[in-house]
């Protein structure tokens, strides 16, 4: 995440939509791991650039071991309404190509790929949800200190 990361201050709280390609998964995962971390303090959001059908069960199950419920999402595409409001747009991966409109921050998680190492199933979803948890946590921190 780069250090000179500057959110308008023109909203009560700052906004954040997080961005993958199908919305089934990373992007969902970061926008629950980001609600449970901050409350209300920061508008959350989340999207996909070709939406899927539904949200990833793995990816779910992952959040519900740590007490957060994704289950009742489904996956929407990028609403050019919000992406125009929003102060900051997080894609996760490599995959997800966003423009963002002028007056809005854009940055990138190329977040960590345990299947390119050979690990799948539940235990691969463990790992994607630690290091957006991680990437989160330091995101909150920073957005809930102005």
């Amino acid at each position: 995440m780069p250090d000179d990361l500057t959110i308008t201050e023109n909203a009560a709280a700052p906004s954040v939509l997080f961005v993958c390609v199908k919305n089934g998964g990373k992007s969902q995962m970061a926008a629950g791991l980001m609600g449970k971390a901050v409350g209300e303090a920061v508008e959350v959001h989340s999207a996909g650039t070709k939406p899927g059908t539904a949200v990833n069960g793995l990816s779910a199950e992952s959040l519900a071991e740590v007490g957060i419920d994704i289950t009742g999402e489904t996956p929407k595409p990028i609403d050019p309404e919000l992406l125009a409001r929003v102060d900051l747009v997080v894609t996760l991966g490599r995959e997800a190509v966003v423009d963002a409109p002028a007056g809005v921050t854009l940055i990138n998680w190329d977040t960590d790929e345990p299947s390119e190492r050979g690990i799948d199933g539940i235990e691969r979803m463990r790992l994607v949800r630690d290091d957006i948890a991680a990437r989160v946590t330091a995101l909150a921190a920073e957005l809930t200190a102005r």
